[in-house]
């Protein structure tokens, strides 16, 4: 399975992009602004999109990726969602005011789009030629979110991708209990951002730390930093390495990673 990285930024910039991920060929997890470096083939090949929460940095690119290549399309783009993700896309952005609603454009018969809800603990098999399992995740976040887990159907290693989230036991206690091929996990602000972290419901280093000492022991996973804000990217992985060769606990020994854009995860 690959996983390709369109973005992993938590805000905008040059060469910044926000989260979005390629899964093979046609998966898309989340669909913040680095879908915008697709070609239109292969927007038009993505079969299904799974989202983890309604914050516009996640699926920002959703609308504009429906009004590029609907039109090229033979069926819908199948949408899976949370409840409350589903309700936020139909009443603040395919309401006919901020973008057309594509649930009913060509026609009601055959648009463009179509939501399907999604539950934490749920598992769905996705993929034509290469089906693939993607279990729902719980996640904590301002708004109802989720994270995922997803590996070939057929049997393997996951890839799992906490989404927007902070402090959250559940998470691990369901991450312990599967195969880890690798952790993508967001920290969204440094140290000197602790407080407006937690206010957001986003990690820091210290509360990084705090979340990895989960993993149990003899465990051991490439683990990816994502969801840094521009500006202080090198602040906040400057801190999580000094706070590993302190050896604090969760970030002492781990194979820790920048998560960079236009990398591409194979495993």
């Amino acid at each position: 399975m690959q996983v390709r990285v369109l973005g992993c930024s938590g805000a905008i910039a040059k060469d910044c992009r926000t989260t979005s991920f390629l899964v093979d060929a046609d998966l898309l997890v989340d669909a913040g602004t680095g879908v915008g470096d697709l070609t239109l083939d292969e927007m038009a090949a993505i079969d299904d999109v799974v989202l983890t929460h309604s914050h516009l940095d996640h699926i920002a690119a959703l609308p504009l990726m429906l009004d590029a290549v609907g039109s090229r399309r033979t069926r819908p783009l199948r949408v899976h969602a949370l409840a409350a993700t589903i309700d936020a896309l139909r009443a603040h952005v395919f309401n006919n005011v901020i973008w057309p609603n594509f649930e009913r454009i060509p026609s009601p018969e055959s648009p463009f789009v179509s939501f399907h809800e999604i539950a934490v603990g749920q598992c769905l098999e996705l993929g034509r030629d290469a089906p693939k399992l993607i279990e729902v995740l719980p996640a904590v976040h301002t708004v109802p979110a989720c994270g995922f887990a997803i590996r070939r159907a057929e049997g393997g290693a996951h890839w799992v991708f906490s989404g927007d989230t902070e402090r959250n036991p559940p998470f691990w206690e369901r991450i312990n209990a599967i195969d880890v091929a690798m952790l993508v996990i967001e920290t969204a602000f440094s140290s000197r951002e602790e407080a407006l972290a937690e206010r957001s419901l986003h990690l820091s280093p210290v509360a990084l730390a705090h979340e990895l000492a989960h993993i149990d022991p003899g465990k051991q996973y490439p683990i990816y930093i994502t969801h840094t804000k521009p500006a202080e990217t090198e602040e906040i992985m400057s801190q999580i390495e000094m706070l590993a060769g302190r050896e604090v606990a969760g970030l002492a020994q781990r194979d820790i990673r920048w998560l960079k854009a236009d990398g591409v995860l194979t495993f």
